[in-house]
């Protein structure tokens, strides 16, 4: 059963598509993330301070003074790895 196209049905698909083309779609950037849009975290509206060189520069030897030990003990860890491979190889 085929439908009849009629002088109506042409003039509502003109309609159709002048409305599509007459929507303009308005983006408005305010600084929100996808994390802000979810509703769980809130935005603090207080500026943040920008930290100075000397707090930084503090900042991080102080971090790097904490990763010297753990990155020590991953460097043996791995040398006496390295050496047991390399004696297992010569004795075969």
């Amino acid at each position: 059963m085929k439908k009849k196209k009629s002088a109506q049905d042409g003039e509502q698909k003109q309609d159709g598509e002048q409305k599509k083309k007459e929507q303009k779609i308005v983006y408005i950037d305010d600084g929100s993330t996808v994390a802000d849009m979810g509703g769980t975290y809130k935005k603090s509206k207080l500026p943040q301070s920008r930290a100075s060189f000397k707090e930084q520069a503090k900042t991080f030897f102080t971090t790097m003074k904490k990763m010297v030990l753990p990155m020590l003990v991953t460097l043996l860890a791995l040398a006496i790895v390295y050496v047991v491979v390399l004696v297992i190889a010569n004795f075969r």
